[in-house]
């Protein structure tokens, strides 16, 4: 079996997995995205993306299956078809957009919403506009997002923490949107050439970390209370739009 030999490398990704998992199963995702980054720091961003994706399935299906009995199946059903096209345009577009221009873009619309609701300051909203409207476009960018840099969270969180769901449906749903997310993503992970041997053999030795990692945010999850999760939310959406706008630039 190919994999990284590098004692460094492991290094920086053990606590990146255990830091991604704890998020994934106690926070929705948030600071999560700093996994690729911790790995980047010893070997290239996009093989360190391509060995993350891997250990995010398994994680999601860990998750998944831990929260299933908090499912929200119509909710899924109005997010999953714009999340589809999203990772569409994303695999279209894979090689001509820079992941920094999409960091950019993330990044600064996760601080302006994390700070607008941070700090209580209250702005027209678009509750206006069709419930399914809003849905995929959220949807859509938290696809295309997702495929090309790994950050279709903050989307998500957007558009769903306002709606103020019991913190474990906002979990439990998140989760199991972005194993639906993350699955289809291999099929353009896979095309690009992304997944070799090396890379998959890497992911295969840093798995066990992943259920270890999602046991500690369900533990932590089931232990603060509903106004300390959301606002805990809000933080780690405004550290995740600072990180994604300082990696941009």
């Amino acid at each position: 079996m190919e994999f990284i030999t590098n004692p460094l490398f492991y290094a920086a990704a053990a606590p990146a997995v255990l830091l991604a998992g704890i998020s994934k199963g106690g926070f929705a995702g948030g600071l999560g995205i700093l996994a690729v980054p911790l790995m980047a720091l010893v070997i290239p961003a996009p093989q360190a993306a391509s060995v993350m994706l891997p250990i995010l399935c398994l994680m999601d299906l860990v998750g998944s299956w831990s929260y299933h009995p908090h499912w929200d199946y119509r909710l899924l059903m109005r997010l999953l078809p714009g999340a589809l096209l999203g990772i569409f345009v994303g695999w279209l577009l894979f090689r001509q957009l820079s992941p920094h221009t999409v960091e950019l873009m993330v990044g600064v619309m996760a601080i302006l919403f994390a700070l607008q609701r941070l700090s209580g300051i209250q702005l027209r909203d678009n509750s206006h506009l069709p419930e399914a409207l809003r849905a995929s476009w959220w949807a859509s960018l938290s696809g295309f997002t997702s495929c090309l840099a790994h950050a279709g969270g903050p989307p998500m969180m957007i558009y769903l923490l306002p709606k103020r769901l019991d913190k474990t449906v906002l979990v439990a749903n998140l989760t199991l949107f972005f194993a639906l997310v993350n699955y289809v993503k291999l099929v353009p992970f896979a095309q690009l050439g992304l997944l070799d041997a090396r890379n998959l053999g890497t992911a295969l030795v840093l798995a066990p970390l992943a259920p270890i990692g999602v046991y500690l945010g369900i533990w932590l999850h089931t232990r603060i209370d509903e106004k300390l999760f959301y606002r805990l939310s809000y933080i780690f959406l405004l550290l995740t739009g600072i990180k994604l706008l300082w990696s941009a630039l």
